[in-house]
């Protein structure tokens, strides 16, 4: 895939987007734009599948949906409230200690730069590039296991790690598209460009494609 065919793919994406479901994250920040929410809705949904990260979120929300109130709930309430996530007990030490620290150090607001929102014990950088882009409507590029294996298998870049494949889009991808990006290829990698035995036979983006990689294909 060339540069000069972004905006026909991210075109396609759109539309194809709008067969699919969107993931739980995107949906929150739809209805409303609440950083501390995002972020512990990302912490929950790494290692977990959609579905429990939307149960586990909706159950926690519902107890404490500020930092203040957030760090108040017992450890064990946290974990028996957001179980069955992928790694809940860790996961809840992370949200716990997360809320203690931004209603302590930050006032009860959520970072709203890279530095500072790595600077929070437990966030890597595809949480804070959706914190940015999510919770604050800020440009930043968040890289998952599917923006890294479509990006790479398109042709479009060609880097070995998540971090360069961001910083790679960052080089090259239009900034206009970066906030929709990770959304975009989210659901077209879990329902389209699959790790293995991608559907090209369905894919609209198949002449854009240099299909880098794909050995068994349906």
């Amino acid at each position: 895939m060339r540069n000069r065919d972004i905006p026909k793919a991210i075109a396609v994406l759109k539309r194809e987007a709008m067969r699919f479901k969107v993931p739980y994250v995107t949906g929150l920040s739809n209805i409303a734009r609440d950083p501390f929410k995002v972020l512990i809705s990302c912490i929950l949904s790494l290692r977990t599948k959609d579905s429990v990260t939307k149960g586990a979120s909706v159950r926690l929300f519902k107890k404490a949906d500020t930092p203040a109130e957030m760090s108040g709930i017992p450890l064990r309430t946290i974990e028996e409230t957001i179980y069955p996530a992928g790694f809940y007990r860790v996961k809840a030490r992370t949200i716990k200690g997360l809320s203690k620290g931004i209603s302590g150090k930050h006032s009860s607001k959520v970072p709203d730069t890279m530095e500072g929102l790595l600077n929070l014990k437990g966030v890597g950088r595809k949480t804070a590039n959706l914190v940015l882009t999510m919770g604050y409507n800020k440009p930043g590029i968040c890289v998952d296991t599917h923006v890294h294996r479509l990006t790479n298998r398109w042709g479009y870049v060609k880097t070995k790690t998540p971090f360069d494949t961001e910083s790679a889009l960052r080089r090259k991808l239009p900034e206009r598209y970066w906030i929709t990006f990770n959304t975009l290829l989210v659901a077209y990698g879990q329902n389209v460009c699959k790790p293995v035995s991608p559907l090209c036979s369905r894919c609209r983006l198949f002449r854009y494609c240099d299909r880098v990689g794909v050995g068994r294909k349906r």
